[in-house]
């Protein structure tokens, strides 16, 4: 049978085989603390915390600025230190709580849950909500309102993405591998909200033990199933995994939910599970520290707000002093220009290289081969884009539908004069995107 998948995509180097056999290793943080109050698309979460107060772990210290908002909770007791601006991955200084830790390690006492058949899908909801969840694939979009359709009863699938295509990631293949009761209970959670739903868990078919232990613990439970797709970057794209396992299209100006389906990633998937049926906020996540530069790549257990220096000493250091350190995976993820930066909600990955391909790469004329169009997951040109945003071309760039570009990198990974398709046409979305928003 042939594999669920979409048109278009690549097959790099996927660098997987560095950290997918290390388990799962929780970390301690040992230095501050930092939690930027915009660790989500949407409005900066508002401090409820003054300098010199001291904090247990699991206290909102943030609350929702606004309704596309998410609280922040602390990772670790201590105390205030400061409320000032600090760099964040992207390069940006963004307003955080700064919180010394104090190495004890004090819990809140969390809300007892009523048994998930008994909670109303307001309470279902609210849970998530107020636990801060966001979609913790990159994106950052506040959980709660992908969970809230206009129409719920026409929602007909909720899609948790194993895919996991970004080369050199392996933290959700670890979370899949050692907890997917954890996956299923949160999918199931899901499910509870939409009456006419069937929940899916698509894995790409690089994981085939994932596959075995998924399709083991939902042998008994006839509204999930699992979905093998074949091993292609993007597949894990949203629009990607949706055309894969249901058939269905969706473009820039639709939701998941215009096509009756609901997306959240393996992680956030989990988040969900510890929010409603744990009473848990969202306070960690599994970082994947990698690359040929590192010691010892690991999956880390990860309190929100470490600092990266942190992560890379527990990974037994570099190896080899690296040129590229790249927050995320290498097709989608930021060059860092320094590791004094903190794990937030949507850190996948640091990875650590010896070797910077890209900027070695000397970008010559264009040679009409159009494997770039063959390539594309959107089906537009690249070629036409990328030079209608090197000029500024506006008009051009939307009659050529530029805004169904999805930055996946595939043109520039694929072209053989090696021009900067994805970073021409991604400037000219954001400045674009800026302009609708104004």
């Amino acid at each position: 049978m042939a594999k669920r998948t979409f048109n278009g995509g690549i097959h790099p180097y996927d660098g997987k085989d560095l950290s997918k056999d290390k388990p799962i290793k929780a970390v301690l943080p040992k230095g501050d603390l930092v939690y930027p109050l915009s660790q989500h698309i949407g409005a900066p979460a508002k401090p409820i915390v003054e300098k010199g107060e001291r904090v247990l772990t699991g206290q909102k210290i943030a609350e929702a600025g606004g309704f596309v908002s998410a609280p922040i909770y602390a990772t670790v007791s201590g105390t205030v230190k400061a409320i000032e601006p600090r760099r964040v991955v992207t390069g940006d200084s963004v307003m955080s709580i700064i919180v010394e830790n104090d190495g004890l390690y004090e819990e809140v006492e969390y809300p007892k849950r009523k048994p998930l058949e008994e909670m109303t899908k307001e309470e279902i909801i609210e849970c998530v909500k107020e636990a801060g969840i966001v979609g913790m694939g990159g994106a950052g979009f506040p959980t709660f309102i992908k969970l809230s359709p206009k129409e719920p009863e026409k929602i007909d699938y909720v899609i948790a993405n194993c895919a996991e295509c970004e080369p050199y990631l392996t933290s959700d293949y670890r979370r899949m591998l050692e907890e997917p009761e954890k996956l299923v209970g949160g999918l199931k959670v899901s499910l509870q909200l939409f009456d006419n739903a069937r929940g899916i868990l698509a894995v790409e078919d690089n994981k085939p033990d994932c596959i075995e232990k998924l399709k083991e613990l939902v042998k008994d439970e006839p509204r999930i199933s699992v979905k093998e797709l074949k091993t292609k970057y993007p597949q894990g794209a949203e629009r990607q995994i949706i055309y894969a396992t249901t058939g269905r299209a969706i473009n820039s100006s639709m939701l998941p939910a215009d096509a009756g389906c609901v997306v959240n990633n393996v992680d956030t998937v989990v988040a969900i599970y510890h929010a409603v049926i744990e009473g848990k906020p969202l306070m960690n996540r599994i970082v994947t520290v990698t690359g040929d530069a590192i010691a010892n790549p690991q999956n880390f257990l990860v309190r929100i707000g470490t600092n990266y220096h942190e992560l890379v000493e527990e990974a037994g250091g570099f190896k080899q002093e690296p040129v590229k350190v790249v927050s995320g995976g290498p097709m989608m993820g930021f060059a860092l220009f320094g590791l004094d930066v903190p794990t937030t909600k949507t850190a996948s990955a640091l990875l650590c290289l010896t070797e910077d391909e890209v900027s070695q790469m000397e970008p010559s004329p264009c040679i009409n081969c159009g494997r770039c169009v063959e390539v594309c997951p959107g089906r537009v040109v690249p070629k036409i884009l990328a030079v209608a945003a090197a000029h500024g071309d506006e008009e051009t760039f939307l009659s050529h539908d530029g805004m169904e570009c999805c930055e996946c990198g595939c043109c520039s990974f694929i072209c053989p004069a090696k021009r900067p398709l994805t970073q021409n046409i991604k400037s000219m979305r954001k400045l674009l995107l800026a302009k609708k928003k104004k």
